[in-house]
């Protein structure tokens, strides 16, 4: 057995130093609600290692975690390569959390350093006390407010030299970092290696996925602070694509004016994020027309959104992944034969998404593994060069089985791989011993014209064991009543789905990353806090 390849390392390094050195022209874009700050790739990489050289300066040692408490703009872009590319790890904090779990994070990654916004010092300080590993405070911005001895990141990189040696690390080695959101119990700690970076960016580029290339210029909507910001910025720096940062501007309307103002080829969001946009758009029209591609993920996007969406010429296609994936693991692309825009081509866009090469996907019920013949029901679980196999200090045997990753995930797959989510395993409603799928009801439900939002949780009944409750957000002066929606959703599915109890709600719970939070409803439930109507006619 021999080999003749060459041993290349697999590193954040690689896509760095690739995009300084080929792709020196292109452009980082940050918003500041009104104009925009710019720079050349060529410049941003010269700052990101005068950066590296600054936390060696500090003492950072290769291994040591090293957060950051950022916005998407480009110090936290130049943080991602110094980081790492020091052998350091990079620590995205998600800066939507309670501050009682940013504490937990904090110190159960150990961060030796944070690299803080200046505008996020508010959120920061009072738990400053409570951290016990930080040796290290980097301000971006104004540093004066801060309540400890802290660095000022400018000052620091213009005492380094801009064309500092990164070091050589192991590609299997710690990149970086990101917590899961935890809706049940603390948040567990996901490490991407450098070598899963680098193999998920060239997923990411090709053109059975994103299809980034140098000719694009991406909005990077996803938090940077949550699973790479579904690693845009690594790909798209490796591809040579402009990244367009909208700082903490990504609200609706100022979204829409970046878009106008930046014209982006690509974007992805979470379907709450596109709805706003899109209700934003239909009152107050903006030029969508440059986008050739949208994503969206996070939970399921209703048929109704991609339709809105492409009524305005934006191409919207489903997206599905996790924390532990990496992020990405399928998209919906139709297969081949299917006239964009037609019903046929928005049936496929609406499925989960088609598994992604490079990750390996069975469902399960109990130890039996179940075809993929789009019927049989089951859990999703998964393996693959980008998906996670342990969690950080924490053992949690219940997430995997039998070296696959359990993602909680229900639903059916096909002969060619679609993939149907039907519910999370913790959100199903099993009614007189038969599965009732939440997902499909939201999705029809936020198909009504005068509903905004849909979620649709289990409650207990003693006839049934469970039915849905349904829980809608109205337009505001709608006179849609919740009869004229259950006759509604009537004609798209089975009678027995239909559920006679509902809720009028002023907005879905969510959590930190935008998903529907569907604990919350079932709390409120509990403790009587929704005004649950009866519907039967």
């Amino acid at each position: 057995m021999f080999s003749t390849m060459q041993d290349y390392p697999l590193t954040v390094r690689t896509i760095f130093e690739h995009g300084e050195r080929v792709y020196a022209d292109s452009e980082v874009v940050t918003f500041d609600g009104v104009g925009a700050r710019r720079a050349s790739f060529a410049q941003v990489a010269q700052r990101a290692r005068a950066l590296a050289a600054a936390l060696i300066r500090l003492g950072i040692q290769p291994g040591e975690r090293v957060g950051t408490f950022c916005w998407n703009c480009q110090e936290h872009l130049e943080a991602y390569f110094a980081v790492p590319g020091i052998g350091a790890v990079l620590h995205t904090l998600n800066l939507r959390l309670f501050p009682e779990q940013i504490t937990y994070i904090i110190n159960h990654a150990e961060d030796c350093a944070i690299i803080v916004d200046a505008s996020l010092i508010p959120l920061l300080a009072p738990i400053l006390p409570k951290l016990t590993t930080v040796r290290h405070f980097i301000v971006i911005g104004d540093s004066s407010a801060f309540p400890a001895q802290a660095h000022c990141y400018e000052e620091l990189l213009a005492r380094e030299n801009p064309d500092f040696a990164l070091p050589e690390v192991e590609e299997r080695s710690a990149a970086a970092m990101c917590y899961t959101s935890g809706t049940t119990g603390n948040p567990k700690g996901v490490v991407y290696s450098h070598r899963s970076i680098c193999l998920h960016s060239m997923a990411v580029v090709s053109p059975s996925s994103f299809g980034l290339s140098a000719l694009d210029r991406a909005l990077v909507i996803p938090s940077m602070f949550h699973a790479n910001a579904w690693g845009i910025p690594h790909a798209g720096w490796w591809v040579g694509t402009d990244l367009i940062f909208p700082g903490r501007f990504a609200q609706a309307e100022p979204l829409s004016r970046l878009i106008a103002m930046e014209k982006p080829t690509f974007s992805g969001a979470v379907p709450t994020i596109w709805n706003d946009l899109i209700r934003h758009v239909e009152q107050h029209p903006v030029d969508l027309s440059s986008f050739r591609l949208c994503i969206s993920g996070g939970s399921a996007v209703p048929r109704s959104l991609i339709e809105r969406m492409e009524k305005r010429g934006v191409r919207l296609v489903q997206i599905w992944g996790m924390t532990e994936t990496g992020p990405l693991a399928a998209l919906s692309h139709p297969p081949f034969g299917y006239a964009s825009g037609s019903e046929e081509d928005i049936d496929w866009r609406t499925k989960t998404g088609r598994v992604l090469h490079g990750i390996d996907l069975r469902i399960v019920d109990g130890e039996q593994v179940l075809p993929w013949d789009g019927e049989a029901i089951g859990e999703i679980e998964v393996r693959g060069p980008w998906v996670t196999g342990s969690y950080y200090k924490d053992d949690a045997p219940e997430k995997f089985h039998d070296g696959w990753l359990r993602t909680g995930d229900v639903g059916t797959v096909d002969a060619h791989g679609y993939i149907q989510i039907t519910d999370r395993a913790k959100d199903v409603i099993k009614s007189g011993g038969e599965w009732v799928s939440s997902v499909e009801l939201e999705n029809h439900l936020m198909g009504h014209p005068d509903v905004i939002e849909a979620a649709v949780i289990a409650v207990p009944d003693e006839r049934w064991d469970e039915r849905p409750l349904a829980c809608v957000v109205l337009k505001e002066g709608t006179t849609t009543t919740l009869q004229t929606l259950r006759l509604f959703l009537a004609e798209r599915v089975v009678r027995w789905w239909l559920p006679e109890r509902w809720a009028i709600i002023a907005e879905v719970p969510k959590t930190s990353v935008g998903k529907f939070d569907k604990k919350v409803l079932r709390q409120r439930f509990a403790e009587g806090g929704l005004a649950v109507v009866v519907v039967v006619k």
